[in-house]
């Protein structure tokens, strides 16, 4: 009969400090789960995400990921694609080319690369995907926003599309302070995935603060997020209210300290937004599913 054990990880993402970012479970040998049982496993960890690590069925992959909330199968997320493949890489996973790992999930192929850090270790950074949807919401949407952050028209200075596979939209406070300072309305965060972002004071060892709000999936408050982050960036960078290069944290309001580093790219088909951060391997051992 078949070992029912697989092997597994938790890490601690976007944090070089253990206990400080946003951790994630991971079943490094997935095959034969069925969507039931992966399902079943990310609601039993309680984590914002738990992945599952399987064969690429596309040449140009080197692994495949499916990666679960407590709700629902994501296409793409941030924090699970740099975790996930620190675990691959942790577990003997060998990339095809070298300095580059290419992850395939439910938005497609997404290229995550290594980065040195300034004291010579190596981060991870993926590509933010495109954005599927961009823009100002509309006016119904955009009071939505207002009534779930409890917040006046005049203390939001927009509030925009960030969808990137999950389908984000992102508020734009004053500063940083006032994003540290919410106290969301759960009643109004029906059908919302809703991120805020706010700027430090010049000379702050952060650039922004953002928090993420995903009550649907069932994730009050995501503690770091990726593909908010991502999609963020994207549109800051593109509209001129960021730098080509920054740090956001997120996690304050959680008692984490986060850290994403975020860095556009120039190319000749435009820019590349990379969104790095560090992982710290945590527990180590074997699960059984089935």
């Amino acid at each position: 009969m078949p070992n029912p054990s697989r092997r597994y990880a938790q890490v601690d993402v976007f944090s070089a400090v253990p206990l400080l970012g946003n951790p994630l479970a991971v079943v490094v040998d997935a095959e034969g789960l069925d969507d039931a049982t992966m399902q079943a496993f990310a609601r039993w960890t309680q984590l914002s995400e738990t992945t599952f690590l399987l064969p690429p069925t596309d040449p140009a992959a080197d692994y495949r990921v499916r990666i679960f909330t407590p709700g629902r199968e994501l296409p793409f997320a941030g924090h699970p694609t740099l975790g996930s493949c620190q675990v691959w890489l942790d577990h003997g996973g060998r990339p095809q080319h070298d300095g580059e790992v290419v992850q395939q999930c439910g938005v497609g192929l997404v290229r995550i690369r290594r980065q040195v850090r300034e004291d010579g270790h190596a981060r991870l950074a993926f590509a933010a995907p495109p954005l599927r949807r961009s823009g100002p919401v509309d006016a119904g949407l955009h009071a939505q926003v207002l009534a779930a952050l409890q917040l006046p028209a005049e203390a939001v200075r927009a509030v925009h599309w960030v969808d990137n596979g999950p389908p984000w939209i992102a508020a734009l406070l004053h500063d940083a302070a006032a994003v540290n300072a919410l106290r969301p309305d759960p009643a109004f965060m029906r059908g919302l995935e809703l991120g805020v972002v706010g700027a430090y004071p010049q000379g702050s060892d952060l650039d922004f603060e953002v928090r993420a709000f995903v009550p649907e999936l069932g994730v009050p408050e995501d503690p770091v997020t990726g593909s908010l982050n991502a999609g963020i960036a994207q549109w800051l960078i593109g509209a001129g209210l960021a730098p080509r290069r920054y740090v956001a944290g997120q996690g304050r309001a959680l008692g984490r300290d986060g850290r994403i580093h975020v860095e556009a790219e120039a190319g000749a088909d435009g820019d590349t937004v990379w969104i790095g951060g560090d992982v710290c391997g945590l527990i180590a051992g074997s699960v059984r599913l089935s």
